[in-house]
């Protein structure tokens, strides 16, 4: 890898589901050094009270990470001149995902997104909802024809995960795959005998 910094954006909104944006920070957080990542994260004001509910505590405080207030536009990748390298949305919500699809840049989240999507950078929106109306169909259509990524949070079960970290972390890792980070971890037809 050249010397420059992979720029690394997380953006945790107030769907249900922080302790994937838990375990993915503490993972990049590992890997920074090894990588060369500049992370960075924004909270919506909705995410961080349904993450602190959730997980018990400020994850993103105690790793120290640098975060963004969600209406602070003045952040470097609010402008197309200074975007991030990645965007990953965990867990991304309905509202924002329909507020990206339609052009709708009203917060720091929705507007770097927008930022991500026109300077053909990549964004992985980590969906949570279930069942999904035809509203999200279209909204998730309208992001993947724009070149992003929709990534339904569907842990796997083939290496039979023992605990609910070890199940998140089956998510996790096809993240990492998906931002090209080197991670070891079980893959399917490596670590599973033939059907």
């Amino acid at each position: 890898m050249d010397s420059k910094k992979k720029n690394i954006l997380v953006a945790i909104t107030g769907a249900s589901g922080a302790i994937y944006a838990k375990q993915l920070l503490e993972k990049l957080n590992d890997l920074k050094e090894k990588e060369s990542l500049e992370i960075s994260v924004i909270y919506s004001k909705t995410g961080k009270e349904v993450a602190i509910h959730e997980i018990g505590y400020d994850f993103v405080k105690e790793l120290n990470l640098k975060t963004y207030e969600d209406n602070n536009f003045y952040a470097p990748f609010a402008s197309g001149s200074s975007p991030a390298d990645i965007l990953v949305i965990a867990p991304c919500s309905m509202g924002t995902l329909g507020r990206i699809a339609n052009g709708f840049s009203d917060s720091l989240i929705t507007r770097a997104a927008d930022v991500v999507l026109k300077e053909r950078k990549k964004l992985i929106l980590l969906t949570r909802e279930t069942p999904l109306n035809l509203i999200h169909i279209k909204n998730m259509e309208l992001i993947s024809l724009s070149g992003g990524i929709i990534f339904p949070a569907s842990p796997s079960f083939y290496n039979k995960p023992t605990n609910i970290e070890d199940l998140v972390n089956t998510v996790i890792f096809r993240i990492l795959d998906l931002m090209q980070i080197e991670i070891t971890y079980d893959r399917w037809g490596k670590s599973v005998k033939s059907l």
